[in-house]
């Protein structure tokens, strides 16, 4: 007899606190969940802020004490019950980089919340085998769904 298969059971919440970006937010509910599914997540709650340079640059001086934006913050927030995980995305250095690289910003903004996401299942780029390891793994993933390779995307001819 096959085994029973359990629900997965991923609820994925979006935030669109910068508007200046173009996202389909169904779309990236389900690159979330086939991270979730691939590394076999359930029973989990994914929040995922969108914001711009300015709010990004705050939550990283207060929590990493770096006075300067990136492009994600990941937060583990699980507990024994629940495995509850919060992204904080830049859209506003999605776009610039998307521009600079020639992908939509959207691929850019899926990097980004591959990345975090990452991070919140074990994955470390401290180093550069672990980091060549992760970006691989974030281009696979997104070749999969159709945004192509973003992290190691050719350079842009412009």
């Amino acid at each position: 007899m096959a085994p029973v298969k359990q629900p997965r059971n991923i609820a994925v919440q979006i935030a669109e606190n910068f508007e200046d970006i173009n996202i389909r937010p169904l779309r990236l509910k389900k690159l979330v969940k086939a991270i979730c599914n691939r590394f076999k997540l359930s029973n989990a709650t994914i929040s995922i802020a969108i914001v711009n340079d300015w709010q990004i640059r705050k939550l990283n001086k207060q929590f990493l004490n770096k006075n300067r934006p990136t492009d994600c913050l990941s937060f583990n927030l699980s507990d024994n019950d629940t495995k509850s995980f919060e992204l904080v995305v830049n859209g506003e250095m999605a776009v610039k980089k998307a521009n600079r690289k020639g992908h939509s910003a959207e691929a850019e903004l899926a990097l980004y919340i591959t990345h975090g996401l990452l991070h919140n299942l074990g994955f470390d780029d401290s180093t550069k085998k672990h980091a060549e390891k992760m970006h691989n793994t974030e281009d696979e993933i997104l070749q999969r769904l159709g945004y192509g390779r973003v992290y190691n995307a050719p350079k842009n001819k412009k």
